[in-house]
């Protein structure tokens, strides 16, 4: 379980990776040897899954952020079709979903081309009986910053 320290570390390493340890054992009333032995546990432990740099897709040419649902196909091989996803460095996320879709894929490509150009490769799987794809024409909110307040 996390205590209310944990919870404040991992809150202020989302919102910026770079802190120093002094940093953030100063926000949350420990010494920089006792934050950074608290950041190396929760790293060690799992709680944090790793400490990034969260680029913007639009400076790396990356302006079509789209959601593809997947229907697979019966009998599909669909071990196969998420080693496909989780290779493809163009699909952010994947989360196994319920409803008529077995997949929503988060993806970011540059142009009209390149999303044609994913969704051909996850059509030559052979998975697929069925896509969707909505794309996003503008995200008010993205974050990758999880709520971190008590269970």
């Amino acid at each position: 379980m996390l205590d209310d320290v944990d919870r404040a570390l991992i809150g202020l390493l989302q919102a910026d990776g770079r802190a120093g340890v002094a940093d953030l054992g100063q926000a949350v009333g420990l010494s920089p040897s006792a934050a950074n032995e608290r950041v190396r546990k929760l790293l060690a432990r799992g709680a944090l899954r790793g400490i990034v740099a969260l680029a913007d897709p639009l400076m790396l040419g990356l302006g079509i952020a789209a959601f593809v649902t997947v229907t697979l196909s019966p009998g599909a091989d669909e071990a196969g079709f998420v080693e496909a996803v989780l290779a493809d460095g163009a699909i952010l996320e994947c989360h196994h979903v319920t409803g008529p879709a077995n997949y929503l894929l988060k993806v970011r490509v540059a142009d009209m081309a390149g999303l044609e150009a994913l969704l051909r490769r996850l059509k030559t799987t052979g998975a697929l009986m069925r896509s969707e794809t909505q794309i996003a024409l503008s995200s008010p909110k993205e974050t990758t910053a999880l709520p971190v307040g008590g269970a």
